[in-house]
């Protein structure tokens, strides 16, 4: 008899049942500490398992760079070297094995990238993603990005539909040889990569193409807001131009000349008309549903498109030209441009071009080749127009009215989205036709619009879907390079170039619709257009030489920075919403005072000095209005309330003492954009005729909507600065006395919306706002990352700059790439990324260029084959198998 057995013998039978609960008891919580230490070790021995596996995976993803690895299809070999960036120098015996080649090595480091931005165009991210990206892909369905892929695809040339094919060819090696070991997205997500094909490469041009062009939803939202507001002040909120322009090919102006007073606002055509939209607008939040879906703006104020510049040797040390561009994307893991220097003998001269290319497309997009260099800058030309369709019937025998009169059956192409973990949703694709051309109808992404909506876009025609950049890449001088892009289709741009020969060039290139009459054409609709209207029916394009151009200007300098770019007497519409001219006229200004100097010649140092500038002319002047409104507000509340009193006027101080460089470590420029933002819903709501239509069952961190958030417009920074400096009263809410209240007041609103710290003096600007860049599949789980135990994308990190700088960033915006071309010695010009060339966490070169980035530093860009020698570090062999 055990000792536990005694004593339960001796005692009562109620102590014995107690003896026996605390034994059970006691057993029980051994048995659950042992369970929950058996628990944290597996969980202990899971998570570091776990790590061991996706180090592993992504490990073994890394491509060879060294040995041979043979390819069928190649009819010669192709040596690939690599330098200390990683970057794949190819140097091939055809033009065949070049582009096979540079298929090959792209998708040894962009693999999944690749085949995301094909699905992203294609509208099938939910099959990988899931139902969160239904939205998502129901408006690329309904947009018809597919489709307009298809039809290009039907029409391409022999000869570039060869190109893409062997391109294609060289991406399908690429996954065969990786299929053991394929990139960790494609593991984590459990589906492999369908082989690609030339229809993929026409999808990933479509990509940018959208990125660059998609300005429907600036058109509704325009109407959305219009249409509540009264009409006297419509205008003063969008304006077309301003006195800071500077066209490129316009004679010089002096910008260093001061402004004592800021012109009124220039009015389009269509203003002045002062149409008054139709009442029965789209929904508030149907736009707002529709700018979420489309990732659309990227950042406040900030506008697809870049900065470009060219020198003519006249002003540099050298005596030869200097081209610089850097172009503003939404940033992400990896980067969207693929860095490259390719190599092949022609007949007639040999192909031999460095810069960046778009993983997915052959060729190389911007760069410079032996004898011209180009870069580009997006020109915003509208080749989108929204139409209000006249329909009778039902969803399955609706027909639609042409302008003919005549009555036609709405066309329906049938959708099928897969969804990961979820049935297909089935979806329809009404469509009407303008001029030949499909339109879809876009209500079906709208779910409250009434109307039947159809759009046209220059890509529904498929000859403006340009499947390659060859011909440009082959230029053999500016007049060559110019002719090449007769033939582009699009997205507009402004392309500014240099040659060996000394000269320098601006064209607007690309394909921009003329409306109405093609002698005489019709002002460009700001909103939606009646569809029977013929002033806005397509009739045509711009003529190619008759687009804005320029060559070998007397003051030997050329740019552009989204800003407009035509003359008054210009007779072709092309956009109504231009950027804001802040970033091109601190171009022009400081070019042009350099230029001015005889001692001291611009250098490829000056070029990287001012694409990383961060003065910003408009956040100055409207600081120093700040600051003398605060001192002359009159309303109590900042007057009498000594607490509110001093912190205003310590924020005066501030931005009296301020020289207008956006920087990091300051307080002042927090200051200015943080009121720029506060502002408008001051203005806004009060004018309100009717409030947007809102949830009234807004959750915890949801924000109320304001006419503000429906307020997107290019050169909505000058719309402002021209009303905090003019100040009319018509704007002047009834709550205010003065102006000087009301601008106090979007101070105090600021600081309070900001939570700014107590001693202003403390406020940090790079912190208040960020730079944030993470990896679409890594950063959404913070699960993941700890597991991954290594940097998966830069995170966030304080920046300076804002919406107005010539380095404009925003939260997830900026600078795709930094280039410079120096015609002196190619191997002197300097190109560096955002991140690094590969996609692979554990790779060296994911994320070596970011530092470089990031500080305003830059890498040479070897060209001739002795420089690329220099710096080779790996050389793989691709041979015919």
């Amino acid at each position: 008899m055990n000792p536990y057995e005694s004593i339960a013998a001796a005692a009562s039978p109620e102590e014995a049942r107690t003896a026996v609960q605390v034994r059970r008891r006691r057993m029980f919580f051994r048995l659950v500490a042992i369970f929950t230490c058996l628990v944290l070790i597996c969980g202990v021995i899971g998570f570091y398992y776990a790590r061991h596996w996706t180090r592993q995976a992504m490990q073994d993803a890394l491509p060879q760079v060294d040995g041979a690895i043979y390819v069928a299809g190649l009819s010669g070999p192709v040596t690939v070297q690599r330098d200390g960036h990683g970057v794949p120098h190819l140097r091939a015996g055809s033009l065949d094995d070049l582009v096979m080649a540079q298929g090959y090595v792209t998708a040894q480091d962009r693999l999944w990238q690749m085949d995301a931005l094909r699905r992203h165009a294609a509208g099938s991210l939910a099959e990988i993603l899931g139902a969160s990206l239904i939205p998502h892909d129901r408006v690329q369905r309904t947009l018809q990005i597919r489709a307009a892929a298809d039809r290009a695809l039907a029409v391409l040339p022999a000869d570039q539909l060869h190109l893409l094919e062997r391109y294609a060819a060289g991406v399908n090696a690429s996954i065969a040889t990786q299929s053991a070991h394929l990139p960790l997205e494609f593991r984590l997500l459990r589906y492999e990569p369908a082989p690609w094909t030339p229809r993929d490469s026409l999808l990933v041009g479509l990509v940018m193409f959208q990125d660059l062009t998609n300005s429907f939803p600036q058109e509704l939202n325009r109407e959305a807001l219009t249409a509540r507001l009264p009409m006297n002040l419509v205008a003063d909120l969008y304006p077309v131009g301003s006195w800071r322009d500077h066209p490129p090919a316009l004679p010089t102006v002096d910008l260093t000349a001061p402004q004592q007073d800021i012109p009124d606002i220039p009015l389009d055509e269509s203003q002045t008309k002062l149409r008054r939209p139709a009442m029965q607008a789209t929904s508030a939040e149907d736009l707002l549903a529709l700018q979420g879906a489309l990732k659309n703006p990227v950042c406040e104020g900030c506008f697809a498109g870049s900065n470009d510049w060219v020198v003519s040797g006249a002003h540099t040390a050298t005596g030869k030209p200097l081209l610089s561009n850097d172009m503003h994307l939404a940033h992400g893991v990896p980067g969207i441009w693929y860095q490259a220097d390719l190599e092949a003998p022609m007949p007639g001269g040999d192909l031999h071009v460095a810069g960046v290319s778009l993983p997915g497309v052959p060729f190389i997009i911007v760069g410079h080749n032996a004898h011209v260099a180009w870069g580009f800058t997006n020109l915003g030309a509208e080749v989108q127009d929204v139409y209000v369709e006249h329909t009778r019937g039902n969803d399955s025998g609706m027909e639609y009215q042409s302008a003919d009169g005549g009555w036609h059956a709405v066309i329906h192409q049938q959708e099928v989205l897969h969804v990961k973990g979820a049935k297909d949703v089935l979806l329809d694709v009404p469509a009407t036709q303008h001029g030949g051309v499909t339109t879809p109808l876009i209500s079906g992404i709208l779910p409250s619009e009434r109307r039947s909506l159809s759009l046209r876009w220059t890509i529904y025609d498929p000859a403006n879907v340009t499947p390659s950049f060859f011909a440009m890449n082959t230029a053999a001088d500016g007049t060559s390079l110019v002719a090449a892009f007769s033939s582009f289709g699009g997205p507009a741009q402004n392309l500014v170039y240099a040659d060996d020969q000394g000269h320098i060039g601006y064209h607007a290139v690309g394909r921009i619709p003329i409306r109405g009459n093609v002698a005489t054409p019709s002002p460009i609709s700001p909103v939606p257009s009646d569809a029977l209207d013929a002033t806005q029916e397509w009739v045509g394009t711009i003529p190619y030489e008759k687009l804005p151009q320029a060559i070998d200007p007397p003051n030997g300098i050329l740019a552009t920075a989204n800003a407009r770019v035509t003359s008054d007497d210009y007779p072709y519409p092309v956009t109504l919403n231009w950027a804001a001219p802040y970033r091109n006229e601190r171009i022009w200004r400081v070019l042009t005072a350099r230029a001015k100097e005889t001692k001291d010649h611009l250098t490829a140092a000056d070029m990287l000095a001012l694409q990383t500038d961060v003065y910003s002319d408009v956040d100055h002047a409207i600081a120093q209005r700040l600051a003398y409104a605060i001192d002359h507000a009159t309303e109590p509340k900042f007057t009498t309330d000594k607490s509110a009193a001093k912190r205003l006027h310590q924020a005066a101080d501030l931005l009296r003492d301020w020289n207008g460089s956006v920087d990091a470590d300051i307080a002042a420029p927090a200051i200015v954009v943080a009121t720029r933002a506060s502002l408008w819903p001051l203005l806004l709501d009060p004018q309100m005729k009717t409030q947007p239509e809102i949830r009234s069952d807004l959750q915890p961190g949801e924000h109320r909507l304001t006419g503000a958030a429906l307020y997107t417009w290019g050169n909505k920074a000058y719309a402002e600065e021209w009303l905090i400096m003019h100040t009319p009263g018509r704007w002047l809410p009834p709550s205010y006395p003065t102006w000087d209240d009301l601008l106090t007041a979007a101070v105090s609103k600021a600081l309070a919306d900001n939570h700014a710290p107590g001693d202003l003096a403390q406020w940090r600007y790079g912190q208040f706002r960020p730079s944030e860049i993470e990896h679409p599949i890594y950063g959404q789980s913070p699960l993941l990352q700890r597991i991954l135990g290594l940097a998966t994308g830069p995170g966030l990190n304080p920046q300076s700059g804002d919406d107005t700088t010539v380095k404009q960033v925003g939260r997830s915006f900026g600078p795709s790439e930094r280039l410079t071309v120096d015609f002196s010695e190619f191997d002197h010009s300097t190109l560096n990324l955002v991140l690094g060339e590969s996609s692979d966490p554990v790779s060296p070169w994911f994320l070596d260029q970011w530092p470089a980035w990031y500080h305003g530093t830059t890498f040479p860009l070897p060209f001739s084959h002795a420089a690329v020698d220099a710096v080779t570090t790996h050389t793989l062999t691709l041979a015919p198998k």
